[in-house]
């Protein structure tokens, strides 16, 4: 009786053992599921934040070339104006020589 007992109670905890790992399989399978469905939307995330930061690297270039023809015009209008300030002063020296 003790024997049949043991065998009954050892296999109930048996079953009990197997019935845990199948709930804990579904759960950790549902948690891996779930870690990759994050791991997902972090890959895309990480896509569209590289896209913007590539839009916004294309942008400042352009800003940069812009920014550097305006300089280069700029500098040619002083040259062209101290240039005119210097003829201006020559022939006001010329003027006063007379």
């Amino acid at each position: 009786m003790t024997k049949t007992a043991l065998r009954v109670g050892a296999l109930v905890l048996a079953l009990g053992l197997a019935a845990g790992c199948a709930t804990t399989d579904t759960e950790a399978m549902t948690a891996a599921n779930n870690a990759q469905a994050a791991a997902d939307a972090a890959a895309s995330a990480a896509e569209a934040a590289r896209a913007a930061a590539d839009r916004a690297a294309q942008a400042a270039s352009s800003a940069q070339s812009t920014a550097d023809q305006a300089l280069s015009a700029a500098s040619e209008a002083q040259a062209c104006c101290t240039a005119n300030k210097e003829s201006m002063e020559r022939m006001f020296q010329k003027s006063m020589s007379k």
